[in-house]
This record gives C-alpha cells, sequence and structure tokens, in this order.
C-alpha cells in the first residue's frame, strides 16, 4: 500500500528487503493471543509468543512497519531518556538499576534476533556520539559518559578536534561516544522479524484495521473493520504513536510528535569520508535533538521535528534541507532524493508506559524516539508475561491510562515549545 504522503516513499521502502507475503484477515476464528500493531514491539512480542508455542494473531491496520518502526532513523542507541542514576533516583536502587539494565541491552536484543533469524538487514555496529553545542551539553555528556562507565559500559569522552573528526561537522564543542550503539536498516527488520514470527508459527494479518475490543464472557473479541473477528484470552496493543481510539483515553496518553528526515543523493567517496568516518550515528544534546547518520547506500540522512500535521510539501522539509548545508558545509548544494516522516509516542514522563486495564489485555505505548532496541525488548518481555503472568518480567510496573490533561490543547503548546527551542538551541 503506497505511503500518504505527496513525495513518494520513503528512503527505508525504496531500500527494504521484500516483505513476507500477508493477506487481510477474511474469515473469524480464534487466537491464543492478538497482538495489535505491526510494528517493533508488536512483531516482538507475536515472535517471542511463537517461539514459545503459543500461537499468536497479529493484526495491522496497513503493512508491515508502515508506522513509526520502518519510518525512523534505524539509530540503534541503548538506554531510555533517563540516564542510570537518574532512573535509580526514581524508581530505587532494585528497580532503578534493573531498568537501566534493560535499557542498557536493547541493543543487543536487535543484533541477536538479526543473527539468530539471518534476516536480510544492512546493519553496522560502531558506536553511538552525541555531540555537545553548549557547555551545558557538555557537562551532561561528562555526566552520561561517567554513570555508563561506573557500570561497566565501552564508553568515552570526546574532545572538540575528535568530535569534529569523527562527526564530519564543526557545530560541537565535544561529546561523548558510547560504542554499544548501532544503525540498522528499520523496514528491513521489521520486515525481517514478520518473516520469523511466520516461520516460527504466528499468524500475520495485514491490512486488517481493528473497530473494536470488547468482553464475552471469560473472552476478548477483536473486530476488524471489514468485518471478521477473532476470540481471544488474551489481546497486547502495541500501536504506539498510531493508536488512534482503539481503546479509551489511549491516545490521549501521549503527543504523536511528527520526525521528519531528508536523505541526500548518495555522496562521492571523498565527501562520504569527511562525515561520520567511522561509521558511527549521532545525534546531539539539543532540546529539538537533531540526528543523522550514512546508510548503506552511501546518502546522509539528517531528522528532526517539523509541523505536527502531516506534510503538504517538500516545504516542509526544507529546514532540514538548510540543516544539513549549515552542520556540513563541505557538501556544498548537495541534492536530496528522500523526503519522509513518521509519528513519534511522547509520554508525559519521557518512558514507556505499560498498562493492563483488564484482565488478558496488556498495552505497550511510548518510545521516546529509541523504539528500534526498545520495543524489540519490550516485546520480548511482554510475551514473558503474557505466557506466565509473572510481572516480574517486565522492565516497569503498570499504570493506570491517564490522559494529559486538556490533551486537544498540546499540539499548540508544543508548536509553542518548538519555536522557542529553535531559538535558545541557536538558530540552526
Amino acid at each position: 500500500m503506497a505511503e500518504p504522503f505527496p513525495l513518494g516513499p520513503s528512503l527505508w521502502a525504496t531500500t527494504a528487503a521484500p516483505a513476507p507475503e500477508t493477506v487481510p484477515l477474511t474469515e473469524s476464528g480464534r487466537a491464543d493471543v492478538v497482538v495489535i500493531g505491526g510494528g517493533f514491539c508488536g512483531l516482538s512480542t507475536a515472535l517471542h509468543l511463537a517461539e514459545a508455542g503459543v500461537r499468536p494473531v497479529l493484526l495491522e491496520a496497513r503493512e508491515i512497519g508502515f508506522g513509526g518502526s520502518g519510518r525512523n532513523g534505524g539509530q540503534v542507541i541503548p538506554g531510555l531518556k533517563y540516564d542510570p542514576d537518574e532512573l535509580v533516583e526514581r524508581f530505587g536502587p532494585e528497580r532503578g538499576e534493573r531498568l537501566a539494565a534493560f535499557g542498557a541491552g536493547t541493543v543487543d536484543t536487535v543484533f541477536d534476533l538479526i543473527e539468530r533469524h539471518r534476516m536480510d538487514v544492512p546493519r553496522t555496529r560502531t558506536g553511538w556520539i552525541q555531540g555537545a553545542h553548549t557547555d551545558e551539553g557538555l557537562a551532561l555528556a561528562e555526566r552520561r559518559a561517567a554513570q555508563w562507565a561506573r557500570r561497566g559500559a565501552p564508553v568515552r569522552l570526546l574532545d572538540k578536534a575528535e568530535t569534529d573528526r569523527l562527526t564530519g561537522s564543526p557545530r560541537y564543542r565535544g561529546g561523548w561516544l558510547d560504542e554499544r550503539g548501532a544503525a540498522i536498516q528499520p523496514l528491513s527488520y521489521a520486515r525481517g522479524l514478520a518473516r520469523a514470527a511466520l516461520a516460527a508459527g504466528a499468524r500475520i494479518h495485514t491490512d486488517s484495521p481493528v473497530a473494536g475490543i470488547a468482553r464475552a464472557g471469560d473472552d476478548w473479541v477483536v473486530t476488524t473493520k471489514a468485518g471478521p473477528h477473532l476470540r481471544t484470552a488474551k489481546v497486547v496493543i502495541a500501536t504506539n504513536g498510531y493508536s488512534g481510539g482503539l481503546w479509551p483515553g489511549l491516545a490521549q496518553t501521549i503527543i504523536a510528535a511528527n520526525s521528519f528526515q531528508v536523505a541526500t543523493t548518495p555522496l562521492s567517496d571523498n565527501l562520504r569520508r569527511s562525515i561520520l568516518p567511522e561509521g558511527q550515528v549521532s545525534s546531539d544534546t539539543r532540546k529539538l535533538l537533531l540526528y543523522f547518520r550514512l546508510d548503506h547506500t552511501g546518502r546522509l540522512l539528517l531528522g528532526g521535528r517539523g509541523p505536527f500535521r502531516e506534510p503538504k510539501g517538500a516545504s516542509d522539509w526544507a529546514h532540514l534541507e538548510r540543516i544539513v548545508g549549515k552542520m556540513f558545509p563541505q557538501l556544498g548544494e548537495v541534492a536530496f532524493d528522500h523526503r519522509w516522516c513518521g509519528r513519534v509516542a511522547v509520554t508525559r514522563d519521557y518512558l514507556p508506559h505499560l498498562h493492563e486495564p483488564a484482565p488478558g489485555l496488556v498495552i505497550d505505548i511510548g518510545c521516546q524516539g529509541r523504539g528500534v532496541g526498545l520495543q524489540s525488548s519490550m516485546g520480548r518481555a511482554i510475551a514473558a508475561y503474557v505466557r506466565t503472568g509473572d510481572a516480574g518480567a517486565l522492565p516497569l510496573p503498570f499504570s493506570p491510562i491517564t490522559p494529559l490533561p486538556l490533551h486537544g490543547l498540546h499540539r499548540l503548546y508544543a508548536s509553542a515549545v518548538i519555536a522557542w527551542y529553535r531559538i535558545s538551541d541557536g538558530g540552526l
């Protein structure tokens, strides 16, 4: 199914490995577990359930990886938005350290899955650089590197000269390098997860949007918009920034911000060697962070915030194209051949949320821009909980569904904050 944007397919849709063959749900039936959402969390949940002998059925409204899982920057960054010491302060020593360890292992989860299932996914694992453009950002980098170093992570601080060399941009005062970070082709990875889940015994139905979820005795009945339904004892909702009205109040617990990206045409060998020459991925300490990397075709990708509405034309990406020229003056008048965006589910406390509003119904929402590794690991944890009922398998406790106050005004508020952040970040 074509993407609903006026500028053609994303770079990932252009270069991804083929999707496995799937069809819509056309007949009603029964499943051990119904998983709703064909992104990283839903696919990982279905895969791990099937490998454990459970018979899951996954329903995806569009196509595999249609949402943020197939539209993100392909950066696989360990950890959560909070640093380890902050997690300990927030959750206490035992749970805080467990949560920090969970975040630390998310990149390993992705690469273990890719290698174990021999997925056709272009990938590199040479680290993540977080550049700092202010003294405040440098202090943040020092704190983060120190906290992870105390926990045995392969990290180190970078001075300005090394940051300039490793990023290829003169815009940073320094930063830090986390060697656990990585890059993948995200849509190929989503399709690889789907292929692995099918091979393990899961059923996947695409173009099967869910119209409703209702109790019927001891069962749940999941009804699709086309009419066929599934009866099941357990349901997992993993729709993140594309949740809509699937469950009361759920969509109002997040801001589904649009993350915009541009990709250049393939760079010459000389230019390619001048930007991220050792293959790391990078994002920075700005309040409106910028993230960039090279892909396996030699294109430079750069992403950041854009309008909350769906894009209307190339002008909605013009600010990112200007930033590319300022960040990397050596590129000159570089051409761009792909522009796309995808929605990121941002929660009020910048943590993933797990909900269980009724027995047998598990909801995962919120990725904060680190969804590749986070949601792959979350799917494995959810599968373990669904099978065993042991809440200790989950990295976080369940919380109530709590809509953001005045949710309808948050887009206006966020737009004003974005404008202010652009000024305070230095006007890039």
